[in-house]
């Protein structure tokens, strides 16, 4: 029989393999080519704490079935705890060599982001 994870389960055992995650909302941006700059997104129908948009970046060689999967838990667990409407949510992959991890993503995003990490990973460069 085979063994599954829960969508969290999946997301936790994945979390220092996988990369960083970011998850944004939007809610404050202002429409581009509106005569009201002041105008919000909340204006045009949308509700607070709807627009989320999620970056995943990992190592290159997962194939499009992992990472589909990885997608689908994160996009069904943001809709669930937060609430968003399935519409305003969007995950993205993006994968980020080993050689240039350290450059891209360690450094900026996570040990120039500590205090900001709801995770932070078990390891350092």
């Amino acid at each position: 029989m085979e063994n599954k994870l829960s969508r969290r389960g999946f997301i936790k055992k994945s979390a220092v393999a996988l990369g960083t995650l970011a998850v944004c909302d939007l809610t404050g941006m202002v429409l581009p080519g509106k005569e009201n700059t002041g105008q919000t997104f909340a204006s045009e129908g949308y509700h607070e704490n709807d627009m989320v948009h999620v970056i995943v970046k990992l190592w290159p060689g997962r194939s499009e079935q992992i990472k589909q999967r990885l997608s689908d838990a994160i996009f069904e667990d943001v809709v669930s705890i937060i609430g968003s409407g399935e519409e305003s949510v969007s995950v993205d992959i993006e994968e980020i060599s080993s050689g240039d991890w350290k450059e891209k993503v360690y450094d900026p995003e996570i040990r120039g982001n500590m205090e900001n990490l709801y995770k932070k990973p078990g390891y350092s460069m």
